[in-house]
């Protein structure tokens, strides 16, 4: 019996490489930088399944130029922005995502970041390498203190109550906002009603929300301006839902203290945007589930939602559970 036949647009962990090699007929993108929008189109054409990236963007013409004959759409990632995901549950076809595997990996890196802005870290690098490190100043690279100030989590699923568990050891208070989740007293974080009530009281703000078109630019001009000026900006959720422009105004101004973020909209950054010209900003590029561990459960993950779905069976993470509804 032949093997399916996928489409793999990146080279992944082997952890999860080695099964679909073993499973299907995989032709697997080698190139560093994502297939064009052309050649996915050319690609996808009579395949089974597709293994894709945050990347790629998979939409009515990609799913079109696959065929009846695709069986499943397996993402690499958490978040599925990239996909139009009514566009396959018309189709019949499952989407699978990774989560749960990156929360501590990401939780981690959310604070690293926080902790980053808040004590100058780069910008302390860049004042040693370019020779201005002459003595021991006490007003020199003066930052935020971190114990006992407030943490601020917009959004409170998986990576927003990890980093809330991490906050518990500096003494900091944690409040969140997040409309469909409740008061998490095991993590001492309180429920705020309103979005601008979090952010006036909040010292540091870190963005835990999907994106959305509900949440596309929410942090905006006005989002900043309810922000103490003494307030640390924190994004590892999705670049989509900051302003940039936004934000490289209230930084210039000084309106907020700093900011520090791992996505950017678009990825990769231009080197000319204007945030990158500041010394209060941090921009990382997209690395906060980059370790060994959460990469090769991503991969695999990723691998066993591909396989499911080619053999007919459930998806063990699936984002529209309801196209089994009509089967």
């Amino acid at each position: 019996m032949p093997k399916p036949k996928v489409f793999v647009t990146r080279i992944i962990r082997d952890k999860g490489l080695d099964l679909v090699k073993e499973f299907c007929e995989a032709e697997i993108w080698l190139g560093d930088l994502p297939p064009s929008r052309e050649i996915l189109i050319e690609k996808v054409r009579g395949m089974d399944g597709l293994l894709c990236l945050l990347t790629d963007r998979i939409d009515a013409a990609v799913l079109d130029a696959a065929g009846l004959g695709l069986k499943v759409v397996s993402n690499h990632a958490v978040g599925f922005d990239n996909i139009i995901v009514a566009e396959a549950t018309a189709r019949g076809i499952p989407v699978g995502n990774t989560p749960g595997i990156l929360t501590d990996a990401t939780a981690d890196f959310a604070f690293a970041l926080l902790m980053a802005a808040a004590r100058r870290v780069t910008e302390a690098e860049r004042y040693l390498r370019a020779g201005k490190w002459q003595t021991w100043g006490p007003s020199t690279l003066l930052g935020v203190d971190m114990v006992g100030k407030t943490l601020g989590l917009v959004g409170f699923g998986r990576i927003g109550r990890a980093v809330a568990k991490r906050a518990s050891g500096f003494d900091m208070r944690v409040i969140f906002f997040d409309p469909s989740s409740p008061a998490a007293p095991e993590l001492n974080a309180s429920p705020f009603a309103s979005l601008d009530e979090l952010l006036r009281e909040s010292d540091f703000v870190s963005l835990h929300t999907p994106l959305t078109a509900e949440t596309r630019h929410m942090v905006n001009a006005d989002f900043l301006s309810k922000m103490k000026p003494t307030a640390i900006l924190v994004n590892t959720s999705r670049g989509g839902v900051l302003d940039q422009d936004a934000l490289y105004e209230a930084l210039k101004a000084n309106r907020i203290f700093g900011a520090a973020l791992d996505v950017t909209d678009p990825e990769p950054l231009p080197l000319d945007c204007p945030l990158l010209t500041l010394e209060n900003c941090i921009i990382a590029p997209h690395i906060a589930s980059a370790s060994t561990y959460s990469r090769d459960m991503m991969a695999l993950l990723a691998a066993q939602n591909l396989i499911a779905g080619l053999k007919g069976e459930r998806l063990p993470h699936c984002v529209n559970p309801e196209v089994y509804k009509a089967r």
